[in-house]
């Protein structure tokens, strides 16, 4: 499956990545369709709310050292300049109040694909960090 008919298909928020994903588990779900594993396997289903997933990310350091510990063991490196399918932890506008979050995406083109409350949308973002596969 592509990117495309991966980001085309329907995809619903649910905190803790059971029966739909979050903005992290949303990354993962990605990976594991591209590669067959799972980087949030163990974390599914282990949380269902806000604050528990925000815990986790404090008890990692933040969302850069969570999502390097998760992508590292699959062979994901730290990289410069993103491409299609890479996954990223981009500073996305959330709320209101135009306050910003940092939260993680998929690069598509020159877009970053989120998940949230709404669905699936790619926008033009600031990514902080990214990590892809390189051969």
């Amino acid at each position: 499956m592509t990117l495309k008919q991966w980001l085309d298909l329907p995809h619903r928020f649910r905190w803790g990545g059971v029966g739909g994903d979050d903005c992290t588990t949303f990354c993962a779900s990605w990976v594991a369709e591209a590669l067959g594993a799972d980087p949030a396997e163990r974390l599914r289903g282990t949380y269902a709310t806000q604050e528990e997933a925000h815990a986790i990310l404090v008890a990692a350091g933040g969302l850069v050292p969570f999502m390097t510990s998760h992508l590292q063991p699959l062979g994901y490196e730290r990289i410069d300049a993103p491409q299609d399918g890479d996954i990223g932890a981009v500073l996305a506008p959330v709320g209101s109040e135009g306050d910003f979050k940092e939260i993680g995406a998929v690069r598509f083109g020159p877009l970053w694909a989120v998940l949230g409350p709404h669905g699936v949308s790619a926008r033009k973002l600031e990514h902080i960090a990214a990590w892809g596969l390189r051969a």
